[in-house]
C-alpha cells in the first residue's frame, strides 16, 4: 500500500480539501464561541432552570440572504456554510435555506455541504416540483417546507392555495412522507388553508406572518395578529403542529410568542440584516433571548 504523505494534500480532491477546511473552521469557531459567550450560555441555563416549564419556541435561522450576497458577484464570498456553522453555534435551533428552481442564492451544492455539516434541523423550504423533490430525496432534510414560487418575486409571497392544487400538493407530500421526510406547508393564516392542509396529511403548517409584520398600523397589526391566533388554534386542535415565518423582526416577532401553539419561528432577513452591525452570533443570540 502506497504511503500518505501527510504533509502534502495532493492526495485529496478538491471538495475533500474544502470540507476539512470548513470543518477545521467551524471548530475554531466553536472554541471562540465558547471561550467568548460563556457566560451567555451560564445566564441562559440559569433562565431555563428557573422557567415556569413551559416550553421554549424554536428558532430557525434562514441564511439564504449569505448566498444571495455571493452570488450577486459571482464569487466564493460571504459562504453560507460558514454562516450556517456560526449559526448553529450560536444557539439556533433549526437551519432554513430555500432551494429556489433558478438557484438564485442557495446551490446545489451547499445543500450537500450542509447535510453534511450541520447537526441542528435542516429544514428544505421547496416549490412542489419534481426535480427539488428528487434532491429532497436524495439529501434527506429533517424537514422540508412546499412553499410558492414565482421566478418574478424577490421572495415568497404569500401561503399555499392548497385547496386550489389539493391533488398536487397531495401528491408531493405523499412522495416526501414515502422517503421519511416530515412536511411543513406554508401557508396564509387562513381556516380553509389550515383544514385542507390537515386533509393532505401535512405535519405541520408555517403560517405566513406577512401580512402582520408589514402592517403600520396598530388596528391592522391586531386583526392580522387575531387571524394568527385563530390560525395556530385551529391548527393545534386539529393535530397539526405549527410554526411561523415571513418578515418576522425584532420589532414585531416577540407578540407572537403569546400564541402558544406556535413552536418555531423561521427568521432569516432580519437577523441577516442585523449581523451586519452586531455580528452573526449575536445578532441570532439576540433573536433567541426575544422570542423566550
Amino acid at each position: 500500500m502506497k504511503p500518505v504523505n501527510l504533509e502534502s494534500t495532493d492526495f485529496l480532491g478538491k471538495d475533500e480539501i474544502t470540507s476539512l477546511s470548513l470543518y477545521i473552521a467551524s471548530q475554531i469557531y466553536r472554541i471562540r464561541f465558547i471561550a467568548r459567550d460563556l457566560s451567555f450560555c451560564h445566564n441562559a441555563l440559569l433562565q431555563i432552570l428557573t422557567s415556569t416549564g413551559e416550553s421554549m419556541a424554536r428558532l430557525g435561522v434562514n441564511v439564504d440572504h449569505v448566498a444571495t450576497l455571493r452570488q450577486a458577484r459571482g464569487g466564493h464570498e460571504p459562504d453560507p456554510i460558514m454562516a450556517a456553522s456560526l449559526v448553529q453555534l450560536a444557539g439556533a435551533d433549526g437551519l432554513v435555506v430555500h432551494l429556489r428552481e433558478d438557484r438564485r442564492h442557495i446551490q446545489d451544492r451547499d445543500l450537500t455541504i450542509l447535510r453534511e455539516t450541520v447537526h441542528i434541523q435542516l429544514n428544505l423550504e421547496m416549490a412542489a416540483d419534481d426535480s427539488v423533490a428528487k434532491i429532497a430525496l436524495n439529501i434527506k432534510p429533517d424537514l422540508a417546507t412546499l412553499v410558492p414560487e414565482r421566478r418574478q418575486e424577490l421572495t415568497t409571497e404569500g401561503g399555499l392555495d392548497i385547496v386550489e392544487h389539493r391533488d398536487r400538493i397531495q401528491s408531493m407530500v405523499n412522495l416526501l412522507h414515502e422517503g421519511g421526510i416530515p412536511v411543513s406547508l406554508f401557508v396564509d393564516p387562513d381556516v380553509q388553508q389550515i383544514r385542507a392542509a390537515h386533509q393532505v396529511n401535512a405535519d405541520f403548517v408555517e403560517l405566513h406572518t406577512g401580512r402582520y409584520a408589514n402592517t403600520r398600523r396598530q388596528q391592522e397589526a391586531d386583526t392580522e395578529y387575531d387571524a394568527l391566533m385563530q390560525a395556530a388554534k385551529l391548527a393545534g386542535k386539529i393535530g397539526l403542529r405549527v410554526s411561523a415565518g415571513h418578515g418576522l423582526n425584532f420589532l414585531n416577532a416577540h407578540r407572537l410568542t403569546q400564541i402558544p401553539e406556535i413552536e418555531e419561528y423561521n427568521i432569516g432577513h432580519s437577523i441577516i440584516a442585523r449581523a451586519v452591525f452586531v455580528g452573526l452570533e449575536r445578532a441570532v443570540q439576540e433573536m433567541k433571548a426575544l422570542l423566550t
